[in-house]
């Protein structure tokens, strides 16, 4: 009955903070509607939520040990499910995902099969077996699975690995959003919006983390369905986007079809064919081609007088010179590659990969993102949250069920907005840019140019970002700011909720795997809980820094993160709980065989132009996979079996009820 009362309450908090929050939303659209400038609605949604965020961190802190790890092990399935959501969908899903897709078209939809398909992966495989082992982290699980420091430190290396890498992803989200909707660098952007992280965190753990992002699942899932409802209202008359976007793919296909032959799109495209060419010259004449050209910006710079406006142009050319010629040949081939993407026609956006090639590309990608899915540490540990083994395995399936609801919609929201672009935004001109075009380019995320100098917008002088599409789509469908903002804190929700995920499981692998189980295991608990709160200021900050040089698109990060996951963790776990033959050897030799192989062609093909079989950096993790699969399970073979008593132990983990002592948290 306790329990039951527990639940109603829950429902009733979350019941009026929905309610107050929609009233807000609809507040604000009247005030907006009375003539309350933009920034004041960006402030609002942009410190309202976080402070409502804040006070559910400060109500929600805590100094116990079974609280700050695993939220006392009595969130209800439901709520964890959302809590999982929200850990789950980060900036990736909410901005990236829709971005890629508008980009990639048919391509894109690899990222919705992968994570969606690895959920189910992850639901079926691995969760209710590792709730039911009791522990508290996934190095935890190692350990009591394979015995001994080595297999616990491995899984701490692949964890902080993972785990940083996803930050980097969602700090930079919040560098974007915070950056566009106040108005500052995104330098600092990132830095004021690693105090929302860490306020949310900081004081309550696991605790805190699980009813904030509850909370940030009902901003972001709002904040992502009403502007495509209203889009799809404005194009149909019916506000089911999921159903309707069909006659947006329709528009998109005819007005594409025409842009192939139009002489002014082939004029453009071939400024871009002429200026790949003259990128693949300076990349060939490197060094000499760098020096060249700095000597030319500094000569220019020279002769320009004080109080020339052209200065100002000129001094930023050079501030953003490479500062090497190493750094020069890694610019010019990015930019070589993006010229050569605009030289070509647009491509059909609902045709399959036709190339064996891109096909192959297309597969690896769907593979690692669903196996990466189910070795990601900082979704895994939700599960130990749950009361009982029932629970994590109902969980799973409402966090599915949430999850759905946003990956649903993503296609509708890219198809809208290409629309929205080739309709209003293409063939308009320059003189009439829109207002969102201007702000947009500020951050870094839009850039048209009138290349053929006709005064004409042409869609290939249009580069838009793919972290710009679901952030910029309400200006660019012309939708009050207010929906504008809403979209905004519902993006911040996204990467603030995966953030503090992230922060909790790093902090944990340092101050409770690394620190407590292996130096030092005599350390009080409240110790232990004071060390990794100070830890989260340390990987918070090292994230803010790291992001603010923007290494890559928000999805690109992700992709990163899943396919060293996969390639490290996946197997592992999966192993150790479906062959009760593995070993420690064999778990060791295949985590160490697959990172390595992973990162070795992650950093060779997106730094140094390594190429195996045409297989993408996103895609890394393919030949990581089955190289720990394989080195698993032959070295583990090679090598004694597990004791009798371990042997039983992981056969009893496979039954579906009851509880396994031998794997409690002391």
């Amino acid at each position: 009955m306790a329990g039951d009362s527990f639940v109603q309450r829950l429902r009733k908090i979350y019941a009026i903070y929905t309610g107050v929050f929609l009233a807000f939303v609809i507040v604000l659209g009247i005030a907006e509607r009375m003539g309350l400038p933009h920034k004041y609605i960006g402030y609002a949604f942009m410190f309202g939520t976080i402070a409502v965020y804040a006070a559910i961190g400060i109500i929600s802190r805590t100094g116990q040990v079974a609280e700050y790890y695993v939220a006392g092990r009595r969130v209800p399935s439901v709520f964890n499910g959302m809590a999982t959501a929200a850990d789950w969908m980060s900036a990736a899903s909410f901005i990236g995902m829709a971005g890629a897709l508008y980009l990639q078209g048919y391509d894109g939809l690899a990222f919705i099969m992968g994570w969606t398909g690895g959920y189910v992966l992850l639901a079926v495989l691995i969760a209710p077996y590792l709730r039911k082992f009791g522990k508290y982290t996934i190095p935890d699980f190692l350990d009591a699975r394979y015995g001994g420091k080595l297999p616990r430190a491995m899984g701490i290396l692949a964890t902080m690995l993972v785990s940083f890498t996803y930050l980097v992803a969602q700090v930079t989200g919040v560098g974007i959003i915070t950056s566009r909707f106040l108005g500052l660098p995104f330098e600092v952007g990132v830095f004021l919006g690693l105090m929302g992280i860490l306020v949310c965190s900081f004081l309550g753990g696991m605790r805190a983390v699980t009813w904030t992002q509850v909370a940030q699942y009902i901003v972001l899932i709002i904040a992502y369905m009403i502007p495509v409802i209203a889009i799809s209202y404005k194009h149909t008359g019916v506000p089911i986007p999921q159903i309707m976007y069909g006659q947006a793919l329709q528009t998109v296909e005819q007005k594409q079809n025409l842009l192939k032959n139009d002489p002014k799109e082939v004029e453009v495209r071939e400024v871009w064919k002429k200026r790949s060419a003259d990128l693949e010259a300076k990349i060939k004449n490197l060094p000499a081609s760098w020096e060249e050209g700095k000597k030319a910006l500094e000569a220019k710079l020279a002769a320009l007088p004080a109080g020339d406006p052209e200065r100002a142009k000129v001094e930023k050319a050079l501030k953003d010179y490479p500062k090497t010629p190493q750094e020069a040949k890694e610019k010019w081939t990015a930019a070589k590659k993006q010229a050569d993407a605009m030289a070509k026609p647009p491509k059909s956006y609902v045709q399959p990969p036709q190339k064996p090639v891109d096909m192959i590309n297309f597969l690896a990608l769907t593979f690692c993102l669903m196996v990466g899915t189910a070795g990601l540490p900082h979704v895994l540990m939700r599960f130990y949250t749950t009361p009982t083994v029932r629970e994590a395995r109902t969980s799973a399936g409402w966090a599915l069920f949430f999850i759905f609801l946003l990956y649903f919609t993503a296609p509708a929201y890219a198809a809208f907005a290409r629309s929205e672009v080739l309709q209003n935004l293409v063939g308009s001109a320059f003189a009439t840019m829109p207002e969102w075009v201007k702000k947009w380019a500020g951050v870094g995320l839009v850039k048209i140019d009138d290349l053929n100098g006709d005064g004409i917008i042409q869609f290939a002088e249009i580069i838009l970002h793919a972290d710009a599409i679901v952030l910029a789509t309400p200006e660019i469908a012309g939708l009050p700011y207010v929906i504008a903002g809403l979209v905004a804190a519902g993006g911040l929700a996204a990467a603030l909720s995966t953030a503090d995920g992230l922060l909790i499981t790093i902090s944990n692998a340092i101050a409770h795997d690394l620190y407590y189980k292996m130096i030092n295991p005599n350390l009080a608990p409240s110790t232990r809980v004071k060390i990794g709160k100070a830890l989260l200021l340390v990987v918070a900050l090292a994230g803010a820094y790291v992001a603010s040089f923007k290494l890559a698109i928000i999805v690109e990060l992700v992709a990163w993160a899943f396919s060293l996951a996969a390639a490290s963790l996946f197997p592992a776990l999966v192993l150790g709980v479906w062959d009760k033959r593995m070993n420690k050897a064999g778990a060791l030799a295949g985590m160490a065989v697959g990172l390595a192989l992973t990162i070795y062609y992650l950093i060779g093909s997106r730094f140094y132009g390594l190429d195996w079989f045409g297989i993408k950096t996103i895609a890394s993790g393919i030949f990581g996979i089955p190289a720990n699969f394989i080195t698993a399970l032959i070295v583990s073979r090679l090598t004694p079996p597990p004791s009798t008593e371990l042997q039983e132990f992981v056969d009893s983990v496979r039954y579906p009820k009851g509880a396994v002592s031998a794997g409690a948290e002391e």
